[in-house]
Parts: structure tokens; C-alpha cells; sequence
């Protein structure tokens, strides 16, 4: 067990290992009071991260079937303790037992006309007349057909519903994304022994998958990223069209060369739920001065930003520590974020520093028991740039860290256990 003091000073114990079974009770329950919030009777999920929390189901094709025709589908009733789950392949799902037999169902093809027909049956069947429904995704063909799938008028937006539902995490659910960070991280040993000039980027991805799903991942949510990243901007080699620096970069069968600068990003799924790994490693050469005065300033930068980071405070809050620890300047990259949340989906709202602007930052107000991974990258021409990742549970005096992974070859010691405490 684990202890975070998150609720009202008292502690809550998280679990070596998650009880699934008290996990989808108390997610359901979430969900369901979110829905009687919003004034919504019916929720219609089609995203696998949604699916994944409303149901506890989870399978190996998690990612993949993002664009899949194969894919779950849930739906979940305001008066109903129970979602409805439509499932493609039971065999190849890790957990669907708390779900009861009445409410398991075959496949859905919402991307076709002929399945979206037979959806509308099923929908007359479960939701009552006149119902508020809200859905998370249209295919092409709900859309041509919305009009026969919601005859009381168009849906409204879920993740009004389920966006509040998921931001708190229960104990169980920080016990299965502290699990699979240490899958994660225990299988980056491995890769980064392996890392050596010759290397191939596919080499690295495939030792990385090989030891994850031995040590108990569920499904690899993320194609693994081993971006070799240029030593100056002249070069072209990774600059979008903007001029800005692009992070991810396809991994290929490019060989890594002595002196490269890698930044790596993966993430896994244990029991549905992601980790969220990244670091920057050098191929064979020691770090240089200049190198290790970057991961200085980014130490420097995300100590400032933990330091603010507890329940109360906002993302603005986060994004003004980070730019004044970084003399003026933003420390992370114009297309992606300060931070971010994470469960069901390796990046989860809240978004910290996008092009939703401040106004949305300084609104958004951080709950004890929320999940946060912090990214700054540090770029100075010449050298590759510094970028890791950090994954904090949010208590009420502070945060305390759940990711473990040392910084070598930079630096010489890890981030403190906890802050604010």
C-alpha cells in the first residue's frame, strides 16, 4: 500500500495491485452522477478510453483500434448500474467479467450503413422515448443516419459527461497507472543497456515490446518513439513547417550513430489503463558541459512548477512557474503542452499551456486525486535539446511522484519522492 493525503486531510491507501471489481463499481458510479449533472439519461461510447473507463474492459487492440471497424462500443444508462458492451472479440479482451451476461453484446459496425441500421434498432431497444442522449464520436455513417438514431434531436457532446467523471482518480485506478509506469520503466533497463552506435530505432522498439507484454502490459498504446533529434536548426532534419521543433517523429530503421540525441516517449496499457514515459538519451558519447547545463534548467523548471503543483491550484498557475523558471521564455514545444493528464488515454485532459490560452488555463482548477504528467523540453541550437517526463499524483498540500526512472546519463540524482509536503 500507498499512502496519498488527498480528500479533506484524511488518507486514502492505494493498492499494490488494483481490485478491478471495486474499480468499475466506483467508475461506474462516477460516470452515472456526472450523467444526472449534466441532465443526460444515455451516453453512446465509442472512443476506447471512454469504453475502457464506463466498462473495465480491456483488450490488446486499444490503440490500434482508434481506426478499426472492430472496435467496443458501450452504452451506459443514467438509471443503470450496469453499461451495455459490445464487443467484437471477447477472446482477446483481458477483463469484461464485471460486466453481467445480459448486458454483453456482439459487434458493432458503426462505420457501415447496414450496421448503423441495426444500431438504431438496438438504441429503440435500450433507451427509452425522448431521452437526453450523449455521444463521443459520429462515424460517417451515424451521421447520415443521425436523424433515425436520436428521433428526440442531436446528441450532445459526452465528454461533457465523462471529462468531470474521469478527472479524480480513484485508488485503484493511480494503483493500475503506477503499474504500468514500472512495467514500463522496468523494461526501459533493458532497451537503454541496448542502446549503442549501429543500433536500429526498430531494435529499440522491439526489445522495448518484447519485455513489456513479458512483464504484464496489456496492450502497446503508443508506437515507440526514439527521435533522433538535430543538433541545429540548419539542419532541417526534424522542423515543421512552422519552424517550430516536431516531436513525434516516425520510428524507422534508421541506425543510431555516436553523439545522437534521443528523445523517447511510449507508453503501454496495464488492465486499460497508460503509462507515460519519456527521457533523453545520448548514443555512446558522454554528456558535454553545455548538455548537462540543460538538464540543470529543466531540473530547475519542473522543481518551480512542482512547487506550485497541488489541489487549488490551475494550469495557468503551472504555466506562469514553468516561463518565469525559464527567464521569460515558454519551455515546451508551441504544438504540444506543459502537461497533461492521463488514465484510459496517455494524454488526458487537462491541457496545460495550449492553444486554448490562458483565459482557459486560469479556469481550470486541479482536484486532489487528479493524475498530471509534466514535460518541459529545453532547446538550445547546438546541442539536441533536454525533454523528460514526470507523472504526480495531485494532493491537497502537494503532489507526490509515481514515476522512478533515473535521468542517466545526465545528472546524478532523482527528483525528490514528494513535494509540499
Amino acid at each position: 500500500m500507498t499512502t496519498f493525503a488527498t480528500v479533506n486531510g484524511s488518507a486514502i491507501e492505494v493498492p499494490e495491485l488494483p481490485d478491478m471489481a471495486r474499480m468499475y463499481r466506483e467508475c461506474g458510479a462516477r460516470l452515472r452522477d456526472s450523467m444526472k449533472d449534466k441532465g443526460v439519461d444515455a451516453l453512446v461510447l465509442l472512443g476506447n478510453g471512454n469504453v475502457v473507463y464506463a466498462t473495465g474492459v480491456s483488450w490488446r487492440l486499444l490503440d490500434a483500434g482508434l481506426s478499426h471497424v472492430e472496435r467496443p462500443v458501450a452504452i451506459v444508462l443514467a438509471d443503470d448500474e450496469h453499461p451495455h458492451l459490445f464487443m467484437p472479440m471477447r477472446e482477446g479482451s483481458v477483463s469484461v467479467s464485471e460486466v453481467p451476461a445480459d448486458h454483453l453484446h456482439g459487434p458493432l459496425y458503426l462505420e457501415f450503413d447496414e450496421g448503423v441500421e441495426h444500431f438504431a434498432k438496438v438504441l429503440a431497444d435500450l433507451v427509452p422515448a425522448g431521452a437526453a442522449v450523449a455521444v463521443d464520436e459520429l462515424t460517417g455513417a451515424m451521421r447520415r443516419a443521425q436523424a433515425r438514431l436520436f428521433p428526440s434531436g442531436p446528441p450532445s457532446d459526452a465528454a461533457q459527461v465523462v471529462g468531470p467523471a474521469k478527472l479524480v482518480k480513484t485508488p485503484d485506478q493511480i494503483s493500475c497507472v503506477r503499474r504500468a509506469c514500472r512495467i514500463t520503466e522496468e523494461a526501459m533497463v533493458d532497451v537503454h543497456k541496448a542502446l549503442a552506435p549501429g543500433v536500429r530505432q526498430v531494435d529499440l522498439s522491439a526489445a522495448f515490446v518484447r519485455r513489456a507484454f513479458e512483464l504484464g502490459a496489456t496492450a502497446n498504446m503508443l508506437e515507440a518513439i526514439w527521435q533522433v533529434m538535430p543538433t541545429t536548426k540548419t539542419s532541417g532534419a526534424v522542423w515543421t513547417t512552422t519552424g517550430d521543433l516536431a516531436l513525434p517523429l516516425l520510428t524507422t530503421e534508421r541506425e543510431l550513430q555516436g553523439g545522437d540525441v534521443l528523445w523517447t516517449d511510449v507508453s503501454i496499457t496495464y488492465n486499460g489503463y497508460c503509462s507515460d514515459f519519456g527521457r533523453t538519451w545520448l548514443v555512446g558519447d558522454e554528456v558535454s558541459d553545455r548538455q548537462q547545463a540543460q538538464f540543470e534548467k529543466w531540473r530547475e523548471i519542473i522543481d518551480a512548477v512542482l512547487a506550485v503543483t497541488k489541489a487549488g491550484a490551475t494550469s495557468g498557475d503551472l504555466a506562469r512557474a514553468a516561463i518565469a523558471a525559464n527567464g521569460g521564455r515558454k519551455p515546451w514545444l508551441p504544438h504540444f503542452y506543459l502537461g497533461h493528464g492521463i488514465g484510459t488515454q496517455p494524454a488526458e485532459m487537462p491541457m496545460i499551456g495550449t492553444d486554448l490560452g490562458q483565459e482557459f488555463d486560469d479556469n481550470f482548477v486541479f482536484p486532489a486525486g487528479m493524475l498530471l504528467v509534466l514535460e518541459p523540453v529545453i532547446w538550445e541550437d547546438g546541442t539536441g535539446g533536454y525533454r523528460s517526463e514526470e507523472i504526480v499524483v495531485i494532493t491537497e498540500d502537494g503532489n507526490t511522484r509515481i514515476t522512478d526512472y533515473p535521468y542517466a546519463p545526465y545528472g546524478h540524482a532523482l527528483i525528490g519522492g514528494s513535494n509540499g509536503h
